[in-house]
């Protein structure tokens, strides 16, 4: 269930909110939550050299399919501190990885203070474009144990709101909104399902195929099939070639 669905319905109507949309399911799903809450949304992209730069392509048919027309897409050259198989193709992405094993531990493809930089980017923007909130789409029960998708990152970027603004100072912070942070995969694919997302649109791959296709192996490719499969629902990302 996403916590505060229903307050929301009610407050959220007119309100603005900037969503941080990779083009991936759950920033998706996150962004068709808040469009479904009543949120007038913009979207923040960030290009920081990933190799699956196909995401981008996927954010902007998102980005048109819900209807969200100021779409910022920023670029931030992360791969130029290195330390990730996302950012250096001279890293190996982990392919084959078990379930069990996945999320254990911190793996190479994460991004040294990712979501810290992406907050921090989509804090700004929604500052300068008067925006009450920011809507994140982390996850901290299917995923691959990143430390800044937990709730405790969340809580505190919720708090650094606060002191870090000048709307904060004044009294009224930018709210950070996290609706999936404590659904399953299956879970967010059902919510996602039930708002009408074509996950057709959206990748989760983390080392694509030249064409775009998912890899099939890698730690995101294999949360995503499992998430589908306990949801007994068909991939539509499998169904057709990825965006080129």
């Amino acid at each position: 269930m996403v916590s505060g669905d229903q307050s929301n319905a009610v407050t959220a109507a007119g309100r603005r909110a900037v969503v941080l949309l990779s083009g991936g399911l759950d920033s998706t799903t996150a962004a068709a939550w808040a469009a479904q809450e009543g949120w007038q949304l913009a979207a923040l992209s960030v290009d920081y050299g990933q190799r699956h730069a196909v995401e981008l392509t996927c954010s902007r048919r998102v980005a048109a399919a819900l209807g969200i027309h100021d779409h910022v897409v920023l670029t931030i050259d992360l791969a130029a501190f290195g330390g990730s198989s996302l950012t250096n193709h001279a890293v190996d992405v982990p392919k084959g990885r078990s379930a069990e094993t996945i999320g254990e531990g911190i793996p190479s493809t994460y991004v040294p203070a990712r979501n810290t930089v992406l907050l921090s980017l989509a804090m700004a923007m929604a500052e300068a474009r008067q925006a009450e909130a920011i809507v994140i789409g982390v996850n901290a029960l299917d995923y691959s144990g990143y430390p800044d998708c937990r709730p405790e990152f969340i809580d505190a970027f919720r708090n650094l709101a606060v002191v870090a603004t000048k709307v904060g100072v004044e009294g009224t912070p930018i709210e950070i909104l996290a609706p999936l942070q404590h659904m399953t995969k299956a879970d967010i694919i059902r919510l996602g399902t039930s708002l009408g997302v074509d996950y057709g649109l959206t990748t989760s791959c983390y080392d694509p195929r030249h064409t775009g296709e998912p890899c099939g192996a890698c730690d995101a490719c294999l949360l995503r099939a499992d998430g589908f499969a306990a949801a007994g629902l068909a991939d539509a990302a499998i169904a057709k070639p990825g965006p080129a």
